[in-house]
């Protein structure tokens, strides 16, 4: 009823809602405090995503949701005569990775882009590698998203997805606020057939990531 003044509970229920959002679209100086802590918190989850993608010297890597860019300085000192390109719907994150990576921005082994995941703005098999860590609870339509993966993966290339264990989520406040889709192994591997991926393609595995917290992995190889 307009005019009630909103109870503690509530206030603590939009506070964690917008928690929830910041974490998917980052704005604002909220935005800004929240990649700061997306850098501490997704360091090790990024590590074992980017040791599952393989990635060779000259290969091409797109990282998907690249957020404040730790992924994307991981993978270019590991392809250092490739490039690899990172993509955000974010412009406050997209900043912060170019803050992240000024020297293989300028050097072009870096190119960073705003857009829409399930309309990416590259070319036919351009990618040898793609990796999303961390942002696939956001994917509105997991079947569109995963067309323009297949569409921009080079044959015989690899896709490596991370996301937290839903046994780990559920104790946290922000995810539990209809902001994340939350997902166990099987879960995963069923959105993922389901948006189109074999299961002849596919390998999900749980990982530790901190002694209390699992994530899993999910390694793509598609047949084209």
């Amino acid at each position: 009823m307009a005019g009630i003044p909103a109870s503690g509970s509530e206030h603590r229920a939009g506070f964690w809602h917008a928690l929830g959002a910041q974490l998917g679209n980052p704005i604002g100086i909220a935005g800004r405090i929240v990649g700061g802590a997306m850098r501490l918190a997704n360091r090790t989850p990024n590590a074992l995503a980017v040791e599952a993608l393989g990635v060779g010297p000259e290969h091409v890597v797109l990282d998907l949701g690249c957020g404040p860019g730790q992924s994307v300085r991981m993978i270019a000192a590991r392809a250092p005569a490739g490039r690899v390109y990172g993509l955000d719907r974010s412009p406050l994150m997209l900043r912060q990775a170019a803050k992240a990576n000024r020297s293989s921005v300028r050097a072009a082994r870096v190119v960073l882009a705003e857009g829409r995941f399930e309309q990416l703005p590259y070319s036919d098999r351009m990618f040898d590698r793609i990796l999303a860590s961390n942002v696939m609870y956001f994917w509105n339509d997991a079947a569109a998203v995963v067309r323009e993966l297949r569409r921009v993966l080079r044959p015989g290339g690899r896709i490596v997805i991370y996301v937290t264990d839903a046994s780990a989520m559920r104790e946290w406040r922000f995810a539990r606020t209809g902001t994340h889709r939350l997902f166990d192994a099987a879960g995963l591997a069923r959105t993922l057939r389901e948006a189109g991926i074999g299961a002849d393609e596919l390998t999900v595995s749980q990982v530790r990531v901190w002694r209390r917290i699992p994530g899993l992995l999910a390694v793509i190889s598609p047949k084209q």
